[in-house]
């Protein structure tokens, strides 16, 4: 299971970050992934612009492991799946097989991002353009003025700090908590071959408003550690 140290309560509901860039809940016993941009690797070789080919069997390979270590049996995907419509087309008979065998064996939800907002069915699954779950919305990219609790992603969120000279930046989730005790989360991106923008940028910190206090979640080796983003003045 994941490590309870990584557990964190949101919105009154248990929840943990995996090392991993997964979100795991346990109540509906389910893996929440964003941005799995499947396929980008072949995107980009059909435009001259040669990248490893083989990103989609390791980001399911990763995600294969995240179920198994979890035991989830629902997994949520938050949008952006494939990087455009036609990835699944092009997808390599082994990767192919893998995500076929992930959506039979799983309660699988696919969330459709701006990357393939038509996504068609023969992925498997069952796709919607946003959900409603035990009162948390689900959905690619975060609505400015949504006071509901919401679970998203999009933005590929990353934690640049410089320690001692050194210049480090890593795949965060970011985190709203509102006047009302409610909350908002944007999840870092999973896929192998996803950039990322600053935690802190305007783009991010505008997404989550209204919101009392913004924090980055980084899981590291020993506990899930919170750095301040943003508070609202008092």
């Amino acid at each position: 299971m994941v490590p309870v140290s990584f557990a964190l309560d949101f919105c009154g509901e248990e929840f943990h970050l995996t090392p991993g860039r997964a979100l795991y809940w346990p109540r509906e016993n389910a893996l929440l992934v964003a941005d799995l941009h499947l396929e980008k690797a072949s995107f980009y070789a059909r435009h001259g612009q040669m990248l490893p080919p083989y990103d989609s069997r390791e980001t399911l390979e990763r995600l294969a492991q995240a179920i198994r270590e979890t035991g989830a049996r629902r997994v949520y995907t938050l949008g952006d799946n494939f990087h455009d419509d036609a990835g699944l087309e092009r997808m390599e008979p082994h990767a192919a097989g893998m995500l076929s065998a992930l959506t039979r064996a799983l309660d699988w939800v696919w969330i459709t991002g701006n990357h393939d907002p038509h996504l068609e069915r023969k992925a498997g699954g069952t796709i919607a353009e946003e959900l409603e779950v035990a009162g948390m919305v689900l959905r690619h990219k975060a609505l400015a003025g949504e006071t509901r609790p919401e679970l998203s992603g999009h933005f590929h969120p990353k934690l640049r700090v410089t320690v001692r000279e050194r210049h480090i930046s890593r795949p965060c989730a970011v985190i709203s908590s509102g006047d009302s005790g409610s909350g908002r989360m944007i999840l870092p991106a999973f896929g192998a071959l996803t950039g990322g923008m600053d935690a802190a940028a305007p783009e991010i910190l505008t997404a989550l408003q209204p919101a009392k206090r913004i924090e980055a979640l980084v899981p590291t080796r020993e506990k899930l550690a919170r750095f301040p983003l943003w508070h609202k003045a008092a």
